[in-house]
């Protein structure tokens, strides 16, 4: 019934075309290498093989979909999972249908996509002690900071009191100094280097 739901929520977008689905998650590594889709979203409790479990599998395939994880249960235990398997986004089942489309596009887009909700219990509100290359400005960890925040290029551009443009170039110049693809491995950087803590009391 959720399968159902989401296909038919998600066909009444123009530019996104669901091309197949999978009752479990063999079934979904069985079929995401068959059809070799833009992106996929996994469930976290599958039968036979868990979301993360076949997220590790197919990103270790040369040229992988995007995963975007789309789950009830928003634990600290599951998004570390999750991040470190290598997913673009992580998402709640109670999100709204716009939420939805707009992580998938995000996704496919490159960009790292965090559900607000975990993003402010989990991910946090500054960048730690961690060793950073020491050609890394102060500027561009509070960008880094940001990105992990979840925020687009005009949120971060408005937040720093600077133009869109501007948190580009600091984008460009801090994955190149980490030697990072794009922003959902920045996250996933930060996230497993220490450099994002939680928040106290979140």
């Amino acid at each position: 019934m959720i399968r159902r739901r989401l296909r038919l929520v998600i066909g009444t977008q123009p530019d996104i075309q669901v091309i197949g689905e999978a009752v479990d998650g063999r079934e979904a590594v069985e079929t995401a290498r068959r059809l070799r889709p833009d992106l996929m979203l996994l469930d976290i409790s599958m039968p036979r093989l868990s979301g993360i479990a076949a997220a590790r599998e197919l990103l270790a395939d040369p040229d992988p979909p995007k995963i975007l994880i789309l789950t009830t249960y928003d634990t600290d235990e599951n998004l570390d999972g999750a991040l470190r398997a290598g997913i673009s986004g992580f998402l709640l089942k109670v999100s709204p249908p716009e939420r939805l489309f707009t992580a998938i596009r995000t996704a496919v887009s490159g960009m790292a996509v965090l559900d607000p909700a975990v993003t402010a219990r989990v991910m946090a509100g500054y960048v730690g002690a961690a060793p950073v290359p020491e050609t890394v400005t102060r500027r561009e960890r509070e960008v880094l900071t940001l990105i992990c925040r979840g925020l687009s290029n005009s949120e971060i551009a408005a937040a720093l009191f600077v133009t869109e443009s501007t948190v580009g170039t600091h984008i460009n110049r801090l994955l190149a100094k980490l030697h990072l693809r794009d922003r959902a491995e920045t996250v996933r950087y930060a996230y497993e280097h220490g450099l994002v803590r939680p928040r106290e009391g979140e």
